[in-house]
């Protein structure tokens, strides 16, 4: 009987080592973890803008008396664009005219006064108060004179107000009132840009902010055509975000003579490279335990749990402490998957 046990022992033993040999291996397709160095970097979509642009708006109101440019017209820094036409301007200004004449004629008068009164004080026949009253009253006129002067210049600055020249040479970008029309103070009327030179402003979150200094090259792709060699972006400007998780601008400039005003493009950003490594998005695997990965090692496949940080097109950013870069993620062949699984690896 013992003899027997002992046969039927070594069975079970036997049987046990050739069922683990039966069970085939799970064929699975794997992806290596990237690191940081190796990512894609996140494209942040904008539009083409002339660097050197202008939205002219007159300062005064009035009706759109005429528009010497079309759209497309090429103008000149101090062009004369357009004229307002405003009925209180020019006799505004001629009544300021009139004020500083009349200001100025009794200040004359006021001097001659006061010299002719110097030596009557001599003779003791006006008292030192007299002519201390004449000296205040030419003071007082001197002073008209100076704010008859400043009203004047004011008026005439007005004249002029109602007229738009061009600030820098350009091209008349869009044109944005008829004559005819009434156009309010401030209200744009023309917009200009410069041919020379180009930019695109994107907006960024706050975690890639940290990693962007001035002067820096970014890659910047023309959405119509994402597969062609982007284009080479300089930051010019970072801007500061006001209020807690709002997207910080990004200022990029280009220089391409191929580039519009108009054109839609991608600016790459790239990420900290502490931030997180990378891996296909198929590879993430979502249960009631959260979320993890199966790392292949040894010929086993190994439940790795994880943190989702963010989706970057076909691939995601993930942060784990078991996991590293260089690591073989199952990616296709998951639904047959379990933790200790041995697997076949396709090529």
């Amino acid at each position: 009987m013992r003899f027997l046990g002992g046969v039927l022992a070594a069975a079970l033993l036997v049987g046990c080592a050739d069922d683990e040999q039966l069970v085939a291996p799970v064929t699975v397709r794997v992806a290596p973890v990237m690191a940081g160095e190796a990512q894609e970097p996140l494209r942040f979509a904008g539009v083409v803008r002339s660097r050197q642009r202008a939205e002219l708006t007159f300062q005064v109101s009035g009706t759109l008396q005429e528009r010497l440019v079309e759209i497309g017209a090429p103008v000149q820094a101090g062009e004369l664009l357009a004229r307002l036409q405003n009925p209180q301007l020019i006799p505004a200004r001629d009544s300021a005219r009139a004020r500083l004449r009349e200001a100025e004629a009794q200040a004359r008068q006021a001097e001659q006064e006061y010299q002719r009164g110097l030596p009557l004080r001599a003779r003791g026949v006006l008292s030192e108060q007299n002519i201390e009253q004449l000296l205040a009253r030419r003071d007082s006129l001197r002073a008209a004179v100076d704010t008859a002067r400043a009203a004047l210049a004011e008026a005439e600055q007005l004249v002029r107000e109602g007229e738009l020249r061009a600030p820098f040479n350009g091209v008349v970008e869009a044109v944005l009132a008829e004559p005819g029309e009434f156009v309010a103070a401030g209200q744009p009327a023309l917009r200009i840009s410069s041919p020379k030179g180009f930019e695109v402003e994107v907006r960024i979150p706050e975690a890639l902010r940290g990693g962007i200094e001035p002067d820096m090259t970014l890659p910047v792709w023309r959405v119509m055509d994402r597969d062609s060699a982007p284009l080479e972006g300089v930051v010019t400007e970072i801007g500061r975000g006001s209020r807690r998780g709002e997207l910080y601008p990004l200022v990029v400039s280009l220089d391409d003579e191929g580039l519009v005003p108009g054109v839609a493009v991608e600016v790459g950003v790239l990420r900290p490279l502490s931030e997180a490594l990378t891996l296909p998005v198929l590879a993430v695997v979502r249960s009631a335990d959260g979320t993890a990965v199966f790392r292949v090692r040894d010929g086993r496949a190994q439940r790795l749990s994880i943190n989702v940080l963010q989706l970057a097109g076909e691939q995601v950013l993930v942060r784990g402490d078991d996991i590293a870069a260089g690591d073989l993620v199952v990616y296709a062949g998951l639904s047959r998957l379990v933790d200790g699984d041995m697997v076949e690896i396709l090529q």
